[in-house]
């Protein structure tokens, strides 16, 4: 299927080319790039040798009526106004923010501009949820930190209080874009750790409310810190959630394990081995751990995702897959790079 990538530039789009360069059934046929348009791929992605001698398109140069397929990897607010100009047939995942909130005020709050709707919400490890993709044809990717924690909070909806969930995460400083600023050069992130969006302000805390809400039918609160890590790619997520059963940390992990075991994509790990965020880098794979704190009643959670793979390129491929009805492992590893 002709397949286009929009956005191609940045580190989700770059993931994106790379893991379609090998798929058996999307062939990329057009890649556009607002501000390197002209210029050649290998510039921007010298790893991207399959690419040698093509140049980025500008938006308006691309042939609309020809894409079967298409990847918008643009920054939040910029979607809606590209996706009007594809055929209604034209199957797309957008992975930035645009269609992911159903509250056109939740919108307002954590991000600038208009609400623009919403599209079927792309994580297919949501029961019931690869039905509905399947049937769709325009898919709201989530966020990265959003799936560590939707994935690791949904086994637990029916033995947890919802409305205490605190989530403390760290991310690759790949997770922020590629546009250069001062707080993401190696000089002020090597060998140091800080928090950023502190108090409950960052954006995917509405989403990812909105998607467990969903799930349980009950009202789930979250008290979310996200923290920049010094490593390029990766997401470790540690979760807390006050229990409102009394389970032990087998039961627990008995219950996670029975909930994924027929998801391709999800490892909860055997007791005592804990996610690792090296393991992961390049694959859509998720990690997962479980334990019960008897001393604070509370269960606790680790989950690692590749914020670029599972958090983004890799997940939107799966989505794409799920949606043309290829097998949707299609292209991609379920094997991680290491350390």
């Amino acid at each position: 299927m002709k397949t286009a990538v929009i956005g191609a530039s940045g580190y989700a789009g770059g993931e994106l080319l790379r893991l379609l360069s090998t798929h058996p059934h999307l062939q990329v046929t057009q890649v556009s790039a607002h501000s390197n348009a002209g210029e050649l791929i290998t510039s921007v992605h010298p790893h991207l040798t399959t690419h040698n001698g093509e140049r980025f398109l500008s938006i308006d140069s691309l042939k609309f009526e020809e894409i079967e397929v298409s990847f918008v990897a643009l920054p939040h607010g910029q979607s809606a106004g590209i996706v009007e100009k594809f055929s209604k047939e034209t199957k797309i995942v957008d992975l930035g923010a645009d269609f992911r909130l159903t509250d056109a005020a939740k919108w307002s709050t954590y991000y600038d501009g208009m609400h623009a709707g919403v599209w079927t919400y792309g994580l297919p490890e949501i029961p019931g949820n690869r039905a509905k993709i399947s049937e769709s044809s325009k898919i709201a990717n989530p966020g990265c930190y959003a799936t560590s924690i939707i994935t690791g909070v949904l086994p637990a909806l029916d033995f947890i209080d919802t409305s205490d969930i605190v989530v403390v995460a760290a991310s690759g400083t790949t997770g922020a874009g590629r546009n250069a600023k001062i707080s993401l050069i190696a000089s002020e992130v090597m060998g140091s750790l800080t928090s950023y969006k502190f108090g409950g302000v960052h954006q995917h805390t509405p989403e990812i409310e909105q998607a467990l809400s969903h799930a349980s039918g009950k009202e789930v609160k979250i008290s979310f810190t996200p923290i920049l890590a010094p490593i390029p790619r990766g997401i470790l997520s540690t979760i807390t959630a006050r229990l409102s059963e009394s389970i032990d940390t087998e039961k627990a992990h008995s219950l996670f394990s029975s909930f994924y075991q027929n998801d391709y994509f999800v490892d909860v790990l055997p007791i005592g081995q804990m996610p690792k965020t090296a393991s992961l880098t390049g694959s859509n794979k998720i990690q997962m751990q479980v334990a019960v704190d008897e001393h604070t009643h509370r269960l606790v959670i680790s989950v690692a995702i590749d914020n670029l793979g599972k958090g983004a390129a890799s997940q939107a491929i799966q989505n794409a897959n799920i949606m043309c009805g290829f097998h949707e492992g299609a292209g991609l590893s379920t094997d991680g790079l290491g350390a």
